[in-house]
């Protein structure tokens, strides 16, 4: 564990070892521009660029997005994060100093304009709970679940920032065995979630390849409308139950900074086909947690997923598809085999037969406008190896957006 001359709380998700990605405005010109987070505190590349302390091509960093960087060949954002390091680790400079600003003086943007998103679903106990749930009765597994990595191509213009409201979608939902109406769902949900960020471009893309196309990770709540979802998915599967808001968090933590916690996944039985074998270990010893409303309802790791990332950019590109710079790849809800390990409302409350009760006293099935839902998630902690953390990913629900007259006489 290395020490920085910028101080860095004991508990925090970003010691100099971490040193994540993202974009920031309110520093120098105010213009968006790329940095990275340590402690309670951002560095400002664009300004260690113009005192030439860090050694990158001044337009992949004063950029709005990470696009650029995630897509530059020349391996600068491997180099700008240890030279930043050496920064902040040896005598301090005074030249560094006004790069440095606190957290709570900037806003945190979205780090990426994702091209794309798809989703998976790639929990065992996830993918069970929900068979059981949705098709009691039967085998809870579909037979393909086992043999690919099962996904869908989602909606990247809804991918918001953390700390973003979220409106409570409506869609076409049966009312009282009559006609189906728009209205907005009552069954608003949480799906706990990593999001890996795509940097090279590639296709046909090998699992054990994966280092040289995955830029780094964040956070990712793909709120679900269970009752929108419930009309809509069959036969083409999640359309507007998912489209409405897909929540990341600001800061993109490097898969450099996370190959210390990467390890061996679980068996899969039987064999996947040969282009989805690998030979490293690719799942990752990440420690997950729910909060809603301030307290914590869910806890659990995401070593358990039975499918890897690489394995689904793997499934993602064997068709000859184009993964390319700032894509998005969320991991599908992450749950574990115990009830407070799962990821999402419908299991913790299955589907509403066993509510929630928190510390006011209140219930929840799923959630109401005003809740607050806040990921949290990190590796490591206990020295010798450092917190490396990812922040928080949080999202307000607030009430559906009210109709000036109905929708029919529009």
């Amino acid at each position: 564990m290395t020490t920085s001359w910028i101080p860095v709380p004991a508990e925090s998700d970003f010691p100099v070892e971490n040193l994540p990605f993202g974009i920031v405005r309110g520093v120098g010109d105010a213009a968006p521009r790329v940095a990275l987070r340590i402690g309670n505190h951002v560095v400002d590349l664009a300004a260690l660029v113009e005192r030439r302390l860090v050694d990158v091509p001044p337009e992949l960093v004063a950029a709005p997005t990470l696009n650029a960087l995630l897509a530059d060949e020349g391996g600068h954002a491997g180099r700008v994060r240890g030279q930043v390091a050496e920064l902040l680790t040896s005598t301090p400079d005074a030249r560094v100093e006004p790069a440095i600003h606190p957290v709570e003086s900037v806003a945190c943007l979205l780090p990426i304009h994702p091209g794309d998103f798809v989703d998976h679903y790639s929990s065992l106990d996830h993918a069970t709970n929900l068979g059981r749930l949705l098709r009691p009765g039967s085998e809870p597994l579909l037979p393909n679940w086992r043999r690919l990595p099962v996904g869908y191509h989602g909606r990247s213009g809804s991918v918001i920032v953390s700390g973003t409201d979220v409106v409570r979608p409506e869609g076409l939902l049966p009312c009282d065995g009559s006609e189906p109406a728009l209205a907005p769902s009552a069954a608003l949900d949480i799906e706990l979630e990593v999001g890996f960020v795509v940097g090279a471009p590639g296709t046909r893309i090998a699992p054990d390849d994966a280092a040289d196309h995955i830029f780094g990770a964040v956070l990712l709540n793909d709120w679900s409308a269970r009752d929108i979802q419930a009309y809509e998915y069959q036969p083409l599967g999640p359309n507007l139950g998912k489209s409405f808001a897909t929540t990341v968090s600001p800061w993109v933590v490097t898969l450099d900074a996370l190959r210390p916690y990467l390890v061996p996944p679980p068996p899969q039985d039987p064999e996947p086909d040969p282009y989805l074998r690998a030979e490293r270990p690719w799942a990752l010893d990440l420690q997950l947690e729910i909060w809603l409303n301030g307290e914590r309802v869910s806890a659990t790791n995401f070593r358990t997923m039975y499918w890897t990332f690489a394995q689904q950019l793997a499934h993602m590109t064997v068709n000859g598809a184009v993964a390319r710079p700032g894509d998005l790849i969320g991991s599908g809800t992450v749950s574990g085999p115990a009830r407070a390990e799962r990821g999402s409302l419908i299991e913790l409350t299955w589907q509403g037969a066993d509510p929630l009760t928190l510390a006011d006293g209140s219930h929840r099935a799923f959630l109401l406008d005003g809740d607050t839902v806040a990921l949290h998630g990190w590796c490591g902690g206990a020295p010798p190896r450092p917190r490396i953390g990812f922040g928080a990913a949080v999202g307000t629900i607030v009430p559906a957006i009210p109709r000036a007259r109905p929708i029919h006489d529009r």
